[in-house]
């Protein structure tokens, strides 16, 4: 059996890494400037703690904003906790790094997307993953870097 090197579980794992890093600096300082946060999440994920009215009106993915008001942000190794408020109701969530299908800070035009087997069912299974940046010096525009083009 052949040994290759596995970039597409590499990139998620970074991108995860990343995803913590930047909400650990955000539980410790508070959002900077404009910066707020689109989360999506697989809601069927094994680890994923939301209520149960919230699970029954979103039955398989959620998006969740972080800006004006959230509370109780606690970061940790495997995911994410935060209280946010649903029309008047805060509600505790707590998310996996591996739950999240996409986050978007749109203030910079960045966002990162995991995608699965489901999403790219030619793909044989094989981790798939996006980076979008905006370019400094285009603000109006990003560019969407996809890692299909680097393989065989």
């Amino acid at each position: 059996m052949t040994r290759s090197i596995d970039y597409g579980t590499l990139m998620h794992r970074a991108m995860r890494g990343l995803i913590q890093e930047v909400l650990t600096d955000v539980a410790t300082n508070g959002l900077p400037g404009a910066h707020h946060f689109f989360i999506t999440f697989d809601t069927t994920h094994p680890g994923a703690e939301l209520a149960d009215w919230l699970r029954e009106r979103y039955p398989s993915e959620m998006t969740v904003v972080m800006q004006h008001w959230f509370d109780a942000l606690e970061v940790g190794d495997d995911g994410f906790g935060v209280t946010l408020n649903f029309g008047e109701a805060p509600e505790r969530l707590y998310v996996p790094y591996e739950a999240i299908r996409t986050f978007v800070d749109p203030s910079v035009e960045f966002g990162l997307r995991f995608e699965t087997q489901e999403d790219e069912e030619d793909d044989a299974g094989a981790p798939h993953a996006e980076v979008e940046e905006a370019d400094p010096a285009h603000e109006e525009t990003g560019e969407v870097v996809s890692l299909d083009k680097f393989r065989k």
